[in-house]
């Protein structure tokens, strides 16, 4: 099956504007924003969306206090989709949406759509690198720090789920909709791999009791390491609290900084996946700090020789 990976996940939270705020700050752009709820998307046309957690044109919640309501999976082609409906509709209900977009829930209660991947394509280079040994990246005199940079997420790159019940969970994505694990934390759970894609990643799933089911975090992919730690360090200046990072994870190498969030979860920028295909074998380590991260930083403000900076320097008016 030709699912690419998710297009959208749809939220019903609880405080539409602090989540608005929160995912423009993130650097998502808000498209039909209004009191009820909006779209916010990344240069490539996957998105959040949010509406009140009151709406009645969103999927009936999970019963635990999670907010996500919806996982919306992009395919590449009308086959994908007639797979699905035919694969799914064998033991579940299969609604054919006005949009041509499929939805059902998966074995565990998540509510999953599948479309026409809305992905776009766009050209934006990637951080440029210049090492020794290597032929040059940038030429000379192309500097790589530029503080007034415009960040902007490219793509979404992943969700992680709290789920009851792993071995269940891993089986009806892999057996039933084609996805493949790359790599295990042994006591979390697997990644998994759509056929549609090489990133390591667009799901994980993380062992959990059954109040804690529903969505960790998500995350946008960024343009390299510079674009996460500058876009982190300015999100952390407007008054938003990491959570954990930055740093750079082992299973996928992808950096990463987390934050808390108005939307129920963590959410997360991150940067320089790896990619594997078929012929990749998975690893699978028992879960611990040391498989986690191959290094993790701590933030702080900024420091020269002569000491830090003066009270209230470089924090917003």
């Amino acid at each position: 099956m030709n699912i690419i990976g998710p297009d959208a996940l749809i939220f019903g939270v609880d405080d539409v504007n602090a989540c608005a705020q929160y995912l423009t700050d993130y650097g998502l752009t808000p498209l039909d924003v209004t009191a009820a709820g909006g779209r916010f998307e990344a240069l490539d046309g996957t998105a959040v969306v949010i509406a009140h957690q009151d709406d009645p044109a969103l999927p009936a919640p999970l019963p635990t206090r999670t907010m996500l309501r919806k996982t919306v999976y992009g395919v590449g082609d009308a086959a994908t989709l007639d797979a699905i409906a035919a694969e799914l509709g064998k033991d579940r209900e299969v609604r054919r949406l006005a949009d041509g977009s499929l939805e059902a829930r998966d074995d565990l209660g998540f509510v999953l759509g599948f479309q026409m991947t809305v992905r776009r394509p766009f050209e934006l280079a990637a951080e440029a690198v210049n090492a020794p040994g290597a032929p040059a990246q940038r030429a000379p005199n192309v500097v790589a720090v530029n503080e007034d940079a415009v960040i902007v997420p490219r793509t979404l790159s992943h969700v992680v789920y709290f789920v009851p019940d792993i071995a269940r969970a891993e089986a009806f994505y892999v057996e039933r909709l084609g996805f493949r694990c790359t790599d295990r934390l042994g006591g979390a759970g697997p990644f998994l791999q759509p056929a549609g894609t090489l990133d390591h990643h667009t799901l994980f799933m993380i062992q959990t009791p059954p109040f804690m089911q529903g969505v960790e975090h998500f995350t946008f992919h960024l343009g390299g390491p510079t674009e996460l730690m500058q876009a982190g360090t300015r999100f952390v200046n407007k008054g938003y609290q990491s959570f954990w990072g930055p740093g750079r994870h082992k299973m996928g190498s992808n950096w990463f900084w987390y934050f808390n969030s108005p939307l129920g979860c963590h959410v997360e920028y991150d940067a320089d996946m790896d990619l594997h295909d078929t012929t990749w074998r998975a690893r699978d380590v028992p879960m611990s700090a040391d498989a986690s991260q191959l290094f993790l930083f701590q933030q702080r403000d900024k420091w020269a020789p002569a000491g830090g900076p003066p009270p209230g320097a470089g924090k917003p008016g």
